[in-house]
């Protein structure tokens, strides 16, 4: 699902509809990440889940700032992706993950290098697709 292209002089505003857009996106992508961990097991399932949580970010990005350029969310998308892996070297999300399922989706547990290739595929993924608009 491609989002409308962000608003240029005397154009029409397409916040409203960028915005539905990445909401929408933004639920086929849990959706996707679901579906993978329901048929895929080990790396597949892992690395395409990393992927996924960045996409999903990205999707996010737009969602609250829908004039944002794509190479403008996929780089907050990845930022936020690496810092939430590189807390993972303190003892704070594993705590939390004790403490909420929520939070153990949101931040993991265990730092994984490998895992911040994945989070740029997946940025590089949500760019690739508005890159044109």
């Amino acid at each position: 699902m491609a989002f409308p292209s962000p608003t240029r002089a005397g154009a029409r505003d397409h916040a409203p509809r960028t915005r539905l857009a990445a909401v929408v996106a933004a639920v086929l992508v849990v959706g996707a990440g679901l579906a993978l961990r329901a048929v895929a097991t080990g790396g597949v399932a892992k690395y395409g889940g990393d992927a996924l949580y960045t996409l999903l970010l990205f999707a996010l990005v737009f969602v609250a700032a829908p004039r944002t350029a794509p190479a403008k969310a996929a780089a907050v998308a990845l930022a936020v992706s690496w810092g939430v892996e590189f807390l993972q070297l303190t003892e704070v999300p594993a705590h939390l993950a004790g403490e909420s399922t929520v939070a153990r989706l949101v931040l993991g547990s265990t730092f994984n290098a490998p895992d911040l290739f994945w989070y740029a595929v997946g940025a590089a993924a949500g760019w690739s697709v508005l890159r044109r608009r």
